[in-house]
């Protein structure tokens, strides 16, 4: 008796699971897509906002060290002998 009222009770609750995720997933995907509509819309009007022609620099990579070359030590030329 007890095995029968664990399945039915198993099979109860993944029913009330599914139909739960039947109804909140599409709604959470509406609700993501709607706020990636505005983001892009968003940048849109930002894009529109600048002037033609005008350039802007969001990011630029620190410029590495001139002075690695003096550090590294004397290159020598040499010839193989066979």
């Amino acid at each position: 008796m007890p095995l029968i009222k664990f399945i039915f009770i198993t099979i109860l609750v993944l029913w009330l699971l599914r139909l739960l995720i039947r109804l909140i997933l599409p709604m959470l995907f509406n609700n993501l897509a709607s706020k990636m509509q505005q983001q892009a819309t968003g940048q849109q009007q930002q894009r529109r906002s600048k002037p033609e022609g005008s350039i802007s620099i969001d990011y630029m990579p620190p410029r590495p060290d001139q002075g690695k070359t003096d550090k590294l030590g004397d290159f020598v030329d040499y010839e193989e002998v066979k």
